[in-house]
C-alpha cells in the first residue's frame, strides 16, 4: 500500500519504482556533493596555466560569463529536478518528457562524460601535483600507475558505502571551503603589505597580441578571448551531481535545486577572489605561464614553500573528493538506466547490493571503464589537455540538450515539488541559450579534434547498442511511465501502485 507521504516529493512510485536505496543525504550533504564535483580548487589549479598561455592574464575575465551562464543552467536543472527527483538526472527528464530513444541518447552522453572526466580529475594528481610535493621526475608511466591507484580507491569506497563516501567528502568539501577563502584572505594581506599586488596585471594579456584579442576565429580557429572561457567552462561542472542522487536525498525537489544553485553562486564569487589574487601577484605572468603549477608557485613565492606545500596537499583533497563525487554519481547513472534494461550487462548493473545498500556492480564497472579511458589517453604526450577538453565539451553538450528540452516543454512540464523559476523564467532560459551557444562554437577549434575523435567513438559504440535494443525489442519496448497517468491513477485509486518502468520491457 502506498502512503499519501510517499507519493509526496519523496516518493518513487508515481515514477515507477521503489525505494531501493535510504534517504540519508541532507542539505549540506548535497551541496557538498555539488560543490565536490566543482572543486575550483581542481579546476583552477589544472587550467589556471593554460589560460595564462592562450589568453594571458586577462583571461580570467571570462570567469564570471561562466558563472552566470551556468547559474542559469542550474536553475533550469533544479526546476527539472523539483518535478522528476530521479537518479540518472538528465537521462529520466528527456525520457519521460521528450522521447525515450532521446533521453537514452543523454544518457550514454552522461555516461562518457562520467567516464572521461573522473580520469581528467585524478590525473592532474599524478600528472602535476605529486612530483612538485615529492620532487620527483613525472612521466606517462607512472601518472598512468598513480591514477589507475586513486580510481581504485574511490571505487572501493563508493563501491563499499554510501554513508562514508558522503562523510569523507562532506569533510574534504569543508577543508576546500576554509583552505580556499582562508589562502584568498592571505594572498590579499600579505600581497597588500609586501606591495605585491600589481592590479594592473589583471588587464594584461602577457605576450598574446592585442591585436585580434577578441576576434571571433574563423571556421575552424578561435580567438585569444574565447580559449579563456575554458577555465570556467571546466571547472563550473558537475553540479547536477546533485540531482543524480535525488533518490537518497530528503525532499530532493526543495533541497537539490537549492544546493546546485548555492554551489555555483559559492564557487563562482571565492573562484573569482582567487583568481584575482593569484593573478595580481603573478609577477611576469609570461614566464608563469611556463610552470606546470603555476598557482602554487606564486603562493610559495609570496606566502612561503610550506604554505605553497600546504596548497599542494589541500588541491590533493579537493581533487579526490571531485573524483569520489563523479565515480558516485556515474554508478548511480548506470544503475539507473540498468533498472530499466536499457544498459549493456544491465542485468548485473541493476542490483542494489543487499550488505552495502549500494550500486556495487555499477560501481565496479564505473572503474573499469575509467581504466579503459585512462588506457586510451596516458600515453599521449597531450594527455592532460586532450582530457580536460573531452570533459568540458561533453558537459556542454548535455546542458544544451537539457535546456532545449525545457524550452521545448516548458509549458507541459508536470507540476514542480518544491522549486519553479516564475518570473525568471524567460531571463534565466535566454541568458543560458546565448551562453550555450557561445560556448559550443569554442570547440570548433582545431586543438579539440582528439576530444571530438573520443566523442564519436563513443557515440559509435553508444548507436550499435541503441540499435540492438530497438531491433530486439522495438521501439514500444523503449517507454517510461507517464506522469500524469500515473498521478492520475493514484488519485482514483491510493491502493495501486504503478509497475516498474523497467520490469515490463
Amino acid at each position: 500500500m502506498t502512503t499519501p507521504g510517499e507519493r509526496g516529493a519523496n516518493g518513487l512510485s508515481e515514477f515507477g519504482y521503489a525505494q531501493e536505496m535510504k534517504r540519508e543525504l541532507g542539505w549540506y550533504t548535497s551541496f557538498a556533493v555539488a560543490f565536490g564535483f566543482v572543486s575550483i580548487a581542481t579546476g583552477i589549479f589544472t587550467a589556471y596555466g593554460s589560460v595564462l598561455s592562450s589568453s594571458g592574464p586577462m583571461g580570467i575575465w571570462t570567469w564570471p560569463v561562466v558563472v552566470i551562464g551556468q547559474l542559469c543552467v542550474a536553475l533550469i536543472f533544479g526546476a527539472l529536478a523539483a518535478r522528476i527527483p530521479v537518479s540518472g538526472y538528465a537521462y529520466q527528464w528527456i525520457s519521460r518528457l521528450a522521447n525515450p530513444i532521446l533521453g537514452w541518447i543523454m544518457g550514454w552522453v552522461s555516461f562518457t562524460f562520467l567516464g572521461v572526466v573522473v580520469v581528467a580529475v585524478d590525473y592532474t594528481i599524478a600528472a602535476t601535483i605529486l612530483p612538485v610535493l615529492f620532487q620527483y621526475q613525472g612521466t606517462n608511466e607512472n601518472a598512468w600507475a598513480i591514477t589507475a591507484i586513486v580510481l581504485l580507491l574511490q571505487a572501493i569506497l563508493v563501491a563499499l558505502s554510501t554513508r562514508a563516501t558522503q562523510r569523507v567528502n562532506n569533510v574534504a568539501v569543508t577543508i576546500q571551503l576554509i583552505g580556499m577563502v582562508s589562502l584568498t584572505v592571505l594572498l590579499f594581506v600579505v600581497g597588500g603589505v609586501t606591495g605585491q599586488l600589481d592590479f594592473s596585471t589583471l588587464f594584461s594579456t602577457g605576450d598574446i597580441p592585442r591585436e585580434g584579442y577578441f576576434a571571433p576565429g574563423g571556421l575552424t580557429s578561435v580567438g585569444p578571448w574565447a580559449l579563456g572561457f575554458l577555465l570556467g567552462a571546466f571547472t563550473i561542472v558537475g553540479f547536477e551531481s546533485a540531482a543524480n542522487l535525488a533518490e537518497e536525498t530528503k525532499n530532493p525537489a526543495r533541497v537539490v535545486p537549492k544546493a546546485m544553485a548555492q554551489a555555483v553562486v559559492g564557487l563562482g564569487v571565492l573562484g573569482m577572489l582567487f583568481l584575482v589574487a593569484v593573478t595580481a601577484l603573478a609577477g611576469d605572468p609570461v614566464a608563469l605561464a611556463q610552470s606546470d603549477t603555476p598557482v602554487a608557485d606564486v603562493i610559495a613565492r609570496v606566502l612561503g614553500s610550506y604554505v605553497g606545500k600546504a596548497l599542494l596537499v589541500l588541491v590533493v583533497v579537493s581533487i579526490f573528493s571531485c573524483g569520489l563525487v563523479i565515480s558516485l554519481s556515474g554508478a548511480r547513472l548506470v544503475w539507473a538506466m540498468a533498472r530499466d534494461k536499457r544498459f549493456p550487462a544491465w542485468q548485473l548493473l541493476n542490483k542494489i547490493n543487499g550488505s552495502t545498500g549500494t550500486p556495487m556492480n555499477a560501481s565496479v564497472f564505473m572503474f573499469v571503464v575509467a581504466q579503459i579511458v585512462l588506457a586510451l589517453f596516458a600515453r599521449s604526450t597531450q594527455a592532460l589537455f586532450s582530457l580536460f577538453s573531452a570533459a568540458t565539451l561533453l558537459p556542454a553538450l548535455i546542458y544544451a540538450a537539457t535546456v532545449a528540452l525545457y524550452i521545448a516543454k516548458r509549458k507541459s512540464l508536470p507540476p514542480s515539488k518544491g522549486f519553479e523559476l516564475g518570473r525568471l523564467e524567460i531571463p534565466v532560459l535566454v541568458l543560458a541559450v546565448v551562453w550555450l551557444a557561445y560556448e559550443l562554437l569554442i570547440f570548433r577549434d582545431a586543438s579539440f579534434a582528439e576530444p571530438w575523435l573520443y566523442l564519436l567513438v563513443m557515440f559509435a559504440i553508444g548507436a550499435v547498442y541503441l540499435v540492438y535494443l530497438l531491433v530486439r525489442h522495438g521501439a514500444k519496448s523503449l517507454t517510461m511511465p507517464d506522469l500524469h497517468d500515473i498521478d492520475k491513477a493514484l488519485d482514483t485509486d491510493p491502493h495501486q501502485a504503478p509497475s516498474n518502468a523497467g520490469g515490463n520491457q
